[in-house]
């Protein structure tokens, strides 16, 4: 038997034994607690027994401490014999095991004590033969010794097997010699039973005799009732006979079926063939009027989505929000080869407004205006914007500016190649077909002014000193719009001159090489596009303003690969770009205050978010796994610019007469198609002379 442990009865009796006088003591004190309470807690004022009183009652506190704690101690010492007891169950349940396996044991071993028994009496009980030798042996090893002894030992004790077994025989041969004397007594015997056999011999010659006799006469009344049933079965079977004459045209029928029923069986293959061909025919055209309905139903749900967009468009239009359309550019060479260059980003085929990013291996969609995939052209993607560019020509303030990372392919969008440009250009040579196709009720003037903002400071990409720092001011007429004074102005009456411009103002903006793009953006460049108009008959005075923002690329700077003067600039874009991100939250959450003083970008571009005005953001997106991260950044902040509401657009139209001044810039505009360059000192001041080799470099050629 295992000792007892620490859960044994013993240490158990005295545990409770403790637990008992605990629970007494407590009990004890509990009585004393209500005594003490059922008397008169009042103080006696002047009595002699307040001194007592309030001993008693810190007496009565402590000892209302010390039943607490009697009773956590109470509480430990249940928990402990409940431990204590689990334990001795378990051993129990260890003890029961060991006697089990040990009677198990003894089992075992008493079968193999009776196995052995019974083999040594098989050994005893054989006698085997034995032979004497007698032959010299020479000892060589201990082993050998050993072997020579046990088997002297052994032929020792087959001599006396031998002896036995003589006995034995000595015996046998004295018992058969009584055997010789037992068969004389027994032959004498038969001797005398043969003569009662012939004697029983003859009685049972009579008695068969008798019993022959006895089987005649069965044998005759057998014959004789066989013969009565042999009658009866003669009748059974004339009765069987006429049934079967009466089933025969029965089972001639029952054939004549059957036979049917095997032709009908070899023909089924060929009906049910037929059967179905003519079914799967059915069904096959059940099937094309499912599909024929379901085409039915998708051009109607295509056509109902187009409306539902349409008026989607309308309400934005008419709610003021900023329309977003995202375009992604295809994957390039420069995107280099292996995992991080696969495509990952993906199009609703049945919704043109959708679009999917796998990032980190989860698929994320956005729901912006329109998407363009990369296969769309510059064309395509001027068609989504040209709406708002006609509207400048009627007096609105229009916005569109280019969003995205490095090398997604703003410039291109904006700017495009000389081969096929893209929406600067496009929307020029739009405003002017619109005011041609208006000249004959209306005069307009065109002048394109370009900037840039480089490291927080605004330049003029027109000017005479580019890198002339300019500022942002109010008008002075009270109106609340921001003009740039200084900033260039030239006056375009032709493509050429747009190119010539272009040109110009392209020399000058800021690029440098960074490790995502060549040639990459360092600033923001402005093209400002202001239509002035007046109607010849009523004399009724338009000014619409569009502003073409090519912003700066925005990516992470460990990525670019920006260093010393890189990293200045990279750290002032994505300063300007969070400013642009906190003055779209201010308005999505329709703060009071708006940030746009936080960067000349969101300065500048005042007058395109407020509520005057109509807005359209372009993201660019680049497909390639490695950029998916800048990818989510773009379409998240997109999502975000959508639902900004800036009001409905207002047309900037005026009534009456101009100053003599205007007058004169009007008239001399109207009669000198040559382009002229103005200073921008403040809103409607006269022309300044620009420098003969910039008015020479912008004149169009005869």
């Amino acid at each position: 038997m295992p000792p007892l442990g620490p859960g044994s009865p013993q240490g158990g009796t005295d545990l409770e034994k403790h637990r008992d006088r605990l629970m007494v003591e407590n009990e004890r004190l509990r009585q004393e607690l209500q005594e003490w309470r059922a008397q008169p807690a009042g103080p006696c004022p002047g009595c002699e027994h307040s001194q007592e009183s309030t001993r008693l009652r810190d007496q009565l506190s402590q000892l209302q401490l010390e039943v607490a704690e009697n009773k956590g101690a109470l509480s430990e010492l249940n928990l402990e014999v409940q431990q204590k007891t689990d334990r001795l169950a378990e051993v129990e349940l260890r003890l029961k095991d060991c006697l089990a396996e040990k009677a198990q044991e003894e089992e075992r071993l008493s079968r193999r004590l009776r196995d052995s028994h019974e083999t040594i009496a098989s050994l005893r009980a054989q006698s085997p033969p034995v032979k004497y030798v007698i032959k010299t042996v020479e000892v060589e090893s201990p082993k050998t010794k050993q072997a020579l002894s046990e088997s002297q030992a052994r032929n020792q004790h087959l001599q006396e097997q031998v002896a036995m077994q003589r006995q034995v025989l000595k015996e046998m041969e004295q018992q058969l010699q009584s055997s010789h004397q037992l068969t004389v007594q027994l032959r004498a015997q038969i001797a005398m039973y043969e003569s009662e056999l012939e004697r029983a011999h003859g009685q049972m010659l009579e008695e068969m005799q008798s019993l022959e006799e006895d089987k005649n006469r069965a044998i005759e009344e057998a014959f004789a009732r066989a013969q009565v049933e042999m009658k009866a079965v003669h009748e059974n079977l004339a009765g069987v006979r006429t049934n079967l004459l009466t089933l025969q045209p029965a089972l001639r029928t029952l054939t004549n079926d059957y036979n049917g029923l095997k032709r009908q069986v070899r023909g089924f293959p060929l009906l049910l063939q037929e059967a179905l061909r003519s079914v799967k025919a059915e069904i096959g055209q059940a099937i094309e009027e499912v599909n024929t309905n379901n085409q039915e139903l998708l051009r109607k749900y295509r056509r109902e989505l187009q409306l539902r967009k349409k008026c989607h468009n309308e309400l934005v239009r008419l709610k003021g929000n900023i329309r977003v359309i995202a375009r992604v550019r295809p994957v390039t060479k420069e995107d280099g080869e292996g995992p991080e260059a696969t495509n990952a980003v993906t199009f609703d085929p049945d919704d043109d407004s959708i679009i999917h990013l796998l990032h980190k291996g989860k698929p994320v969609s956005f729901e912006l205006d329109k998407v363009f995939s990369p296969w769309a052209s510059q064309q395509d993607v001027f068609q989504e914007v040209q709406a708002l560019i006609t509207s400048c020509i009627d007096g609105f303030n229009v916005c569109i500016f280019a969003y995205g990372q490095t090398g997604a392919g703003k410039t291109y969008t904006m700017e495009g190649t000389p081969e096929n440009p893209g929406i600067n250009q496009r929307a020029l040579q739009l405003l002017f077909s619109e005011v041609q196709d208006k000249a004959s009720d209306w005069e307009y003037t065109i002048t394109v002014s370009a900037a840039e903002i480089y490291n927080e400071v605004l330049r003029d990409l027109l000017g005479r000193e580019p890198q002339e720092k300019l500022e942002i001011r109010l008008c002075p007429d009270g109106s609340g719009q921001l003009y740039v004074p200084g900033l260039t102005e030239f006056q375009v009456q032709s493509v050429d001159d747009i190119n010539k411009v272009f040109e110009f103002g392209h020399t000058n903006r800021t690029t440098e090489f960074t490790n995502l793009n060549e040639h990459s953006s360092r600033s923001h460049a402005l093209l400002i596009v202001t239509v002035r108009g007046v109607d010849c008959s009523t004399g009724l005075r338009t000014t619409g303003k569009l502003n073409l923002v090519d912003l700066a690329g925005s990516e992470r700077v460990g990525k670019s690969g920006a260093e010393g003067s890189r990293l200045r600039e990279a750290q002032h874009i994505n300063k300007s770009l969070s400013a642009l991100g906190d003055v779209i939250a201010a308005l999505r959450s329709r703060q009071g205050h708006v940030p746009f003083r936080n960067s000349k970008l969101t300065y500048l571009l005042q007058d395109s978010l407020s509520g005057d005005s109509k807005t359209l953001m372009v993201v660019q997106v680049s497909p390639v796994e490695k950029n998916t991260s800048e990818t989510l950044y773009s379409l998240k902040f997109a999502e975000r610019v959508r639902s900004v509401e800036l009001g409905p657009g207002s047309r900037r139209t005026e009534l009456g007469s101009w100053s003599s001044q205007e007058h004169l810039e009007w008239e001399s505009a109207c009669q000198t198609p040559q382009p002229a360059a103005r200073a921008h000192s403040a809103p409607s001041s006269g022309t300044s002379s620009r420098p003969g080799s910039i008015r020479r470099k912008l004149q169009p050629s005869a």
